[in-house]
Formats: C-alpha cells, structure tokens, sequence
C-alpha cells in the first residue's frame, strides 16, 4: 500500500478561531468527536494566546493540549521535549494524521538538520521537536527568529525542578523563551508534580501569569498492588505467569546488574525480556527500545532511564523489584500502564533491605543538608504509601493534594490488612538497639539486631557477647520475617532511624515516645504471601474500555485486525500504534463497517488515516 502524501493539518487563514477550528480539527485530524476532561478549556486558553501549566495523568491525553492549538494558530508550533531517543516516533504517528511534524536533535545527519530547518522557515512544518539543550544554542535562537512560532510546549515539565524525581539542568534556562518571544504562548505540561513542583514550574519557567489545570490524577483502570519481597524474581515470574502471560510490560530494578540478572532470568524461564540501562551501548539500547515499541507481549527490564514519554498505550503491568525514591517517581513510572484505559496492574514487591538501601544513597547523595533532606521527605512519604493499611490510591490522591475515597481496586481495599497492638514489639526491639548504643557503644544491622531478639547464639552474637543482654530471647514470640516488618514499620514510622554504609539502626526522638511516654504503636500484620482474593481480583475497567466490550463472536475479527496491523507497521517500519490504538481496532470489530463512510465515524480514524488504511481495514472486515 502507497501512503498517500501527508497533506497540511493546520488550519488554513480565514478559518473561524477558537473551539469551533479547535474542534474541527480534533475530528479531522485526530478522528475524535470530542475533548475529555479540561482539555476544551486548555486548548481553547492556549489558542488565545493564554499561557498554562498543565498537569494531567500519564494517557490522559496532554499531548492534545498542544496539538491542536499548534495547528490551529499561525505558525509552527515548537516542543521542547527531553527524549531525543523518541523524537522519530513522535513524529511518526503525527505524520501518520497527516501532521507536518519535524525534530532537530544530535542523531540527524547535517543534510537532515538543514532540511527541516528549511522548512521550518518555510513554514512547512505544523509541529517542530528540540531537546531543551539546543534552545541554549545561539544558532537555535537565530532559526526561531527567522520563522514564525505558534507556541512553546515544554513537556515533561517537572524536569525543571531541583526537588523533583527526574531533575534535568537544561529546564532552567527555558525562562529564555519568555524573555525572547514574550508575545508567544507557552504551555508546560507533565504528569506529576506537588503543589511545590508546580510552584518551582511556575518560577523557574517565568509562568507567573499562566493559568493552572489540575487535572484528577486518578487512574481507575490500574490496579495497585505492594507486597513482602521474598525471592523477587520467583515472585515476579509467578505474577507474570500467572495474571499477564504474553503481555507488554516494564520492571523496574534500581541497579544495572539486577536488570540484567533479572532479563536473563525470566527469557530463560519462558518470558521474553530485554534489558535497558545505561551501561549499554547506545546502538543496543536504541535497538531494544525499538522492539519494545514494535512487539507485542515484550517486557523490558531496565532502570528508571527508562519510560519517558514511551507511549507505547497497552503496557499492562508495571512492576518494581527495588523500593522506588519518591511518590512522584512511582506514580510516573506506574502511569506507563495502561494508557489505553484497559485493565493494567502497578504490582511491587519490597522489603527491609530496600528501605536501608535507599537511606544509604541518601546519605551518600551529593548536594547539601537540606538535599538530604527533602530525599528523606520523598523516601518517608513513599514508605508510608507502603505501610498504609488504608486504601493505597486514595494515599496516592492525598500527596498529589485531591481527594478520594477507598477505591476497590487496590490491595488494601480488595483484601483489607489486620493490624495489630505492635506496642510491645516496638519496645523490644527500640530497647535491644539503646543498650547496644548506651551500654556497649554499639551499633548494628536490623539482622543482628532480630538475632539477639530471637535469642540465637550465633558466631556475631557470642563474639560480642551480646547473649548476655537483657533483651536477648525476649523476641521469639514473632518469626524472623515479623520482626523484618516490625523494623520497616517503625523505619516508616519516624520511630527508627538507619545511618552508614553497614545500615546500623538508630534511636530517633520519637523513639523516646514509645520507650518512656506511653506512646501506643499499632502495625501491620506480616503475611507469607499476598492473599489469593487481591491476586485473584481483576482491575475494573474504565468507562472508556467497558464502552466497547467484545462478544466472543467479535473476538476473531479483533485478532484479524491486529495482525493486518501488525503486518502494516512492520511494512512501514513504525510501532503498531502509531496505525491503530487497540481502542480503535475493538471498536471496529464490534461495529463492522461496511464502507469508508461508516469507519470515518470510529473514534481515532481521522481523514488521513481513513485515506491511507482504510481500504485495508474494510478488507479484513469482509474477509470474516
């Protein structure tokens, strides 16, 4: 099949402004009947000339945010974006709507820069792409000058902040766009920020004036589930097996070595997966996030380099083998899932090391003590989200400053924990470690600390003689594991302290409140193994995926479809998405089309793609 020639979205001089050309562009273009949520409001704002910041939940649909009102005002519209390993495929799945998109960045060819800066001063681009680090460039500041911009749209926004999960130096000089082009609308946008992010957005990108939209960070149609690390990688491949064989999806390791140890693991147990840190070569790590976004049923095992701006929409599982730094970064990280609206799961596993590991780095970490101090902020509030014995997605809404209710579908909700008087626990345990520090000048790991608890007489234990304390055996009431918990517990509570590269634990003040005030301490019960019913449950759908269900009969055409749209990405060397989302191709199965008419009226079949697939779509309608 010859595409037909990508033909000019924006819209032409004359055309009435505002929501009317904003709206016929969102069905022309975009094939979409209407906006969801704010984004009629923003996109009307931006094509008055307003500027905005603009939170919205990852596949909320943000990008359209700066789309349209791009095609809609004179110009082109600039994207000041930090994936330049995305770029091509961002600029693909515009072209494939018939969208005038380009990109400038370090892996073009001098030929190709000049090409599309050519156009760009032509004005025969409707979207331009830069990473920040070339709007510091004199030569990058001159070619916005000799053409005509529309908008700034600076996504993944929060990496302007200092105190945010994913910092990036070049965000700071963005301010320069207001300072050169202070008649231009800019849009920030991300998918999380505190109130003290989008506060640091705001001054550091010089938005004093823009208007703010929060949207709900919600995301209903993910499941989140937290369980005790034991084996993580069994653990792992169990979930994988047993709730999201032949899925897509991403697991999160903290270091370059567990990724790797953990890829190979599951490729030689059947799953297929692929690393992603940056210890590789830059031709593989290009190479492996290619086939992410182009296979169906991959998982990607990799650090956190990994998943910016990946919008590759049915990842169904998320998952983290290591505790991650801060709520902000789970809740981006998880927000990878499910894009499509479909049922997808944010699963981890965590335990005690992970807490003294993350303290560890943070005693490490470069920077002041006030750094410090706000990685330990993060890391409190996100081993509360951990601990919490109340639903973990109303905790999420909470440190994001919106409401919310128990939600049903989270592991606290589907299977609610016991609690437990850990009163008397607390102080054993606070006691062992102030007779080692008071009495001997000793401190020591939380391991050795539960052995004198259990009373083992172990080589440690007698070499320091510690089976002559008071407290040694007054622990065998609890197993091994429950006082693991008892000790991450009360590191989440306040009410213990871990310091060094050894993770010796440390009284904190609060301690004092447990030892000698009558402060009552109430725990989480410890279980083996997450419950059957949480495993069990299944994520409810959205409104958007629970719209389109297919009967068993539609089922085959739905995998007919898929495959002609593999087959069709494959030919044209793009990801299957970018032809159609899942959403798409279930609502054609489900209504059949008999003419290009009736498909022209299936959400997300707009004029150019109706052009340049829809007699193949209609082909495999027939052939069923």
């Amino acid at each position: 099949m010859t595409p037909p020639e990508v033909i000019p979205a924006a819209v032409t001089e004359g055309a009435d402004s505002g929501n009317g050309a904003a709206q016929e562009v969102l069905r022309r273009v975009f094939g979409y009947d209407s906006f969801r949520g704010d984004q009629a409001a923003i996109v009307e704002h931006i094509i008055g000339g307003g500027d905005a910041l603009v939170l919205m939940p990852t596949g909320g649909g943000k990008s359209l945010c700066y789309q349209v009102p791009a095609l809609v005002r004179p110009g082109v519209g600039v994207v000041v974006s930090p994936l330049i390993a995305l770029m091509q495929d961002q600029v693909d799945a515009l072209s494939a709507l018939g969208v005038r998109a380009g990109f400038l960045n370090s892996t073009q060819y001098p030929d190709e820069r000049r090409m599309v800066e050519a156009q760009f001063v032509a004005g025969e681009l409707d979207l331009l792409y830069l990473a920040p680090e070339r709007l510091r460039s004199e030569a990058t500041m001159q070619l916005l000058d000799r053409g005509t911009v529309s908008l700034f749209a600076i996504d993944e926004a929060h990496c302007v902040s200092q105190w945010g999960h994913d910092f990036r130096p070049d965000y700071l000089a963005l301010s320069v766009l207001h300072e050169r082009w202070p008649r231009v609308p800019r849009v920030a946008l991300t998918a999380t920020a505190t109130e003290k992010t989008r506060d640091e957005i705001i001054h550091r990108l010089d938005l004093g004036s823009a208007r703010r939209f929060v949207a709900s960070f919600d995301r209903p149609n993910i499941q989140y589930r937290i369980e005790p690390k034991n084996r993580a990688d069994r653990q792992l491949l169990d979930f994988i097996r047993t709730e999201h064989a032949g899925d897509a999806g991403i697991v999160y390791c903290l270091s370059r070595n567990s990724v790797e140890k953990t890829a190979a693991f599951l490729t030689e147990n059947g799953v297929t997966a692929i690393p992603y840190h940056a210890g590789l070569d830059n031709r593989t790590r290009a190479e492996n996030q290619a086939r992410f976004l182009r296979e169906d049923g991959l998982v990607v095992v990799a650090t956190i380099a990994f998943g910016m701006g990946i919008d590759k929409p049915d990842v169904r599982f998320v998952a983290h083998l290591d505790l991650p730094k801060s709520v902000e970064g789970y809740y981006q990280e998880t927000g990878r899932a499910g894009r499509d609206g479909l049922p997808s799961t944010a699963w981890m596993v965590y335990g005690l090391n992970d807490v003294v590991q993350q303290r560890k780095l943070i005693d490490n970490s470069e920077g002041d003590a006030a750094h410090r101090r706000q990685l330990q902020l993060h890391l409190d509030a996100m081993l509360a989200l951990c601990e919490t014995v109340s639903c973990r997605r109303g905790q999420l809404l909470a440190y994001f400053g919106q409401p919310g209710g128990e939600c049903g579908n989270c592991d606290t909700c589907l299977a609610p924990p016991e609690s437990w008087d850990g009163t008397v626990a607390a102080q054993k345990l606070l006691s062992a470690v102030l007779r080692l520090d008071r009495e001997r000048g000793q401190r020591f790991g939380a391991g050795h600390i539960i052995d004198i608890l259990l009373g083992k007489s172990n080589p440690k234990v007698l070499q320091h003689a510690h089976n002559e304390l008071s407290v040694f055996g007054v622990g065998t009431d609890l197993r091994d594991a429950e006082w693991r918990g008892v000790v991450r517990q009360l590191l989440a509570h306040g009410l213990l302290a871990v310091h060094g590269e050894y993770g010796v634990l440390t009284l904190t003040e609060a301690s004092n409140e447990v030892l000698f005030s009558g402060r009552r301490v109430r725990l989480r019960r410890e279980l083996e193994r997450v419950s059957k019913s949480v495993r069990a449950a299944k994520p409810a759908k959205s409104a958007k995926a629970a719209a389109v269900d297919l009967g068993p009969a539609d089922a085959g055409l739905f995998e007919r479809l898929r495959e002609w749209r593999a087959a069709t990405a494959k030919e044209q060397g793009v990801p299957a998405y970018v032809v159609f989302h899942d959403s798409t191709l279930r609502e054609i199965a489900a209504r059949k089309p008999g003419s290009m008419a009736e498909l022209g009226t299936v959400s997300g079949v707009g004029e150019n793609k109706l052009a340049r697939y829809g007699e193949g779509v209609l082909e495999a309608v027939a052939r069923m």
